[in-house]
């Protein structure tokens, strides 16, 4: 792996049409918040970072993320060289001459963990916010969908974040490794097609695995275009995404209510 997080990575020649677009990230879903999710997912101390692994993975994701098209500002570069940096300090030899002072010398890690945990306390109390939004909505207005039915009695149900699409994407991406090795040909559809597909095969009220959506792709071009669509789908909230618990399997849902029925803005049913 190169430890240049601005330069050319292998692997990453676009299969994407050429109108593919680029698609913006939510506000909360930065570096820090890319941190946070693979800090959980190792199941580590956010006190006790083990950065050359972590490291590792936050590139391997971003170097997804860039190929997928999205719209990945430069404050993840930053974090990128930051983790590098961190990286290079912590493997340099402590000098025996030093050892005596070892215990005083600052981990080069402490600022991130203190910029974490600030991120953390602060998205938290965001996000009680926004349940304390979503409970009052629901309870004097009519929601716009009905809540989704799945045949998971007993298992919790909680909404999956960008982050854990990505995730899934990309062990998807690592199974089928050796049969999407040689393919170089771009996707000849568009994402809007490709959103209307996935409203036709997902009706309303109804929900997928998301493995499933993938079941029927036989190339990269096609998969990662599967992705965009499903992406597009989320943001105009044609679709919602949950999870068994956390960093569980995922499954797709398509609401019922106003707007759900209707063609894709941009597709030729439109």
């Amino acid at each position: 792996m190169s430890d240049d997080p601005a330069g050319p990575r292998p692997g990453l020649e676009s299969v994407l049409p050429e109108d593919a677009p680029r698609i913006r990230l939510p506000e909360f879903e930065g570096p820090l918040d890319l941190l946070l999710y693979l800090i959980r997912k190792n199941e580590v101390d956010i006190h006790d970072i083990p950065i050359a692994p972590i490291t590792r993975q936050y590139m391997e994701y971003l170097d997804l993320m860039k190929e997928l098209n999205l719209d990945v500002a430069g404050d993840f570069m930053v974090m990128a060289a930051t983790l590098i940096h961190i990286k290079s300090k912590m493997l340099v030899p402590v000098n025996p001459t030093e050892a005596e002072c070892a215990e005083e010398t600052d981990d080069p890690r402490e600022e991130l963990v203190r910029r974490l945990l600030e991120f953390q306390r602060y998205k938290e109390a965001a996000g009680l916010l926004h349940q304390k939004r979503e409970i009052r909505a629901a309870t004097w207005t009519r929601p716009d969908g009905a809540l989704p039915a799945f045949d998971d009695a007993g298992e919790e149900m909680i909404e999956a974040g960008l982050y854990d699409l990505i995730g899934a994407f990309k062990e998807l991406l690592e199974r089928r490794k050796t049969l999407l090795a040689h393919e170089v040909e771009r996707e000849s559809k568009t994402v809007e097609q490709r959103m209307d597909e996935l409203l036709v095969r997902l009706g309303e009220g109804q929900s997928l695995e998301f493995l499933d959506l993938f079941a029927t792709a036989e190339t990269k071009a096609g998969m990662i275009l599967t992705f965009l669509a499903l992406l597009e789908l989320i943001r105009l909230k044609r679709i919602r995404v949950y999870q068994r618990g956390l960093f569980g399997p995922i499954r797709v849902f398509r609401p019922v209510g106003p707007g759900a029925g209707a063609p894709v803005p941009g597709s030729p049913a439109a």
